[in-house]
């Protein structure tokens, strides 16, 4: 017998795979009577996964991220304050690695003061923020660009992340969801990020409040695996429980 969170991972594996099924048919499927199945989608429903529809449900379309310039300026204040705590992590001489989400170029942009720091980075924005200054020694990931990020994350640039071990890697990220962890939107991007984790001596995260609930089209981490939480407002109970392992900051 499957447990719950099973169960539901399950059902979500299945509407991947054949996008709409029958409540009748899952609970065939899972082998669970049909209210065992409703109830399931129930909670799926309440978390934005699924939607349901007379009797038969379907994934929620996943948010979509837009142009980079345009989501630099949503939730702007909070990424701002995320990012002046996020600093106070960072070191001279520190040898990081800078993604290029929204929040990573505010923390790239609040760390214009120190001093002789190693950026690894595939983000064009935050090789504009930091190389060239205060002594700092910049690698910038090359490779095919996505415009819409500024950002490089194909095969090549993949690739050449992975051969540093920075002493911490300042991440963004597209949706923190409770069961299914960090979550994005785009797959190269998703890829740098767990090639972050699997070096990086620490992994901070800069996730402002509108990222918690959310649910995105893939998977990046678990949420143990974040050492430093910076974010914007204090987290509901489910989330500092689940972040009880890491140092969170509420900015």
């Amino acid at each position: 017998m499957l447990r719950r969170h099973d169960r539901q991972q399950e059902i979500v594996t299945k509407l991947r795979a054949k996008g709409m099924l029958s409540v009748m048919g899952l609970a065939e499927e899972l082998g669970v009577s049909d209210e065992t199945i409703r109830r399931e989608l129930r909670v799926l429903e309440t978390e934005g996964v699924v939607v349901r529809l007379h009797g038969a449900v379907r994934l929620a379309p996943p948010a979509i991220e837009g142009p980079l310039d345009r989501r630099m300026q949503e939730h702007a204040e909070a990424k701002m304050r995320i990012a002046t705590a996020a600093t106070a992590y960072v070191s001279d001489g520190d040898i990081l690695f800078i993604d290029s989400g929204t929040t990573s170029c505010y923390v790239a942009r609040a760390l214009g003061n120190h001093n002789s720091l190693t950026v690894i980075t595939n983000s064009l924005t935050v090789a504009e923020e930091l190389g060239g200054i205060n002594g700092n020694q910049l690698f910038l990931a090359g490779g095919q660009m996505d415009y819409n990020y500024r950002a490089f994350s194909d095969r090549t640039a993949q690739e050449f992340v992975a051969g540093f071990t920075p002493h911490l890697a300042i991440l963004s990220v597209g949706a923190v969801h409770a069961e299914h962890g960090l979550m994005d939107f785009h797959a190269g991007e998703a890829a740098m990020s767990r090639i972050a984790y699997a070096t990086s001596q620490r992994v901070l995260l800069g996730a402002d409040a509108s990222k918690f609930g959310r649910f995105g089209m893939m998977s990046t981490a678990a949420l143990s695996e974040v050492d430093i939480l910076v974010t914007d407002q204090p987290l509901d109970p489910d989330y500092a429980a689940a972040f009880a392992h890491a140092e969170v900051v509420v900015a």
